[in-house]
């Protein structure tokens, strides 16, 4: 694995546990091994590092969300998928990491607000359609105005200062979160998938 690799690998594996501020290029170096100069050689600053462990982030997200989406059979089973993927991943991440990203990172923060805009938004617009189309959503529902929905409750489940770490699971927030937004969409089809679906993993869990 090449220097710039384990940089990036364990730098996010640090922020991820601490938070993004509190762990210091000096703490970097030492888990790695290395000198700070070595990281600057790589790096311009700390800033560079964060910005592309989130590029490469969301390249693998969407790479994981076309891959998801060609393995659902339906699109119920898709967002229980991806909420599972997200639940997951909220687990393993300090609330911190995307309060520094929008204070103390706003180049990165603004692309990840992009990413959002444009990759998520089409991904749960493209699921609302299907949904409709195959008779698991109904039909009247506002695509615009629920992915919109579905987007914002993402946010606000990682807002620490709506939900703060001290007092709320994340990854029971992220569950009431899209099972509150499931339920309102679904025609009774969908509910009888969706409610298989959560017995399949709540056995699979025993």
């Amino acid at each position: 694995m090449e220097i710039r690799e384990r940089i990036l690998q364990t730098a996010e594996a640090l922020f991820r546990k601490f938070g993004i501020r509190s762990v210091t290029m000096d703490e970097i170096a030492s888990e790695l091994g290395i000198s700070k100069k070595t990281i600057y050689q790589n790096f311009e600053d700390k800033d560079s590092i964060v910005h592309e462990i989130a590029r490469l982030n969301m390249m693998c997200d969407i790479e994981e969300s076309e891959r998801i989406h060609k393995e659902s059979a339906n699109p119920i089973e898709q967002v229980f998928r991806e909420a599972t993927l997200l639940r997951k991943q909220a687990s393993t991440i300090n609330p911190a990491v995307f309060y520094d990203l929008k204070k103390y990172h706003p180049k990165t923060w603004q692309l990840f607000q992009e990413y959002n805009k444009v990759n998520f938004l089409e991904i749960v617009k493209n699921n609302l359609r299907e949904g409709i189309e195959q008779g698991f959503y109904r039909a009247e529902i506002d695509i615009e105005i629920l992915a919109r929905l579905r987007l914002e409750e993402v946010e606000c489940a990682f807002n620490r200062d709506v939900f703060p770490p001290e007092k709320f699971n994340q990854t029971e927030v992220h569950t009431t979160f899209i099972d509150h937004y499931l339920r309102g969409i679904m025609t009774q089809k969908g509910l009888d998938f969706y409610e298989k679906c959560k017995k399949d993993a709540e056995s699979e869990q025993i």
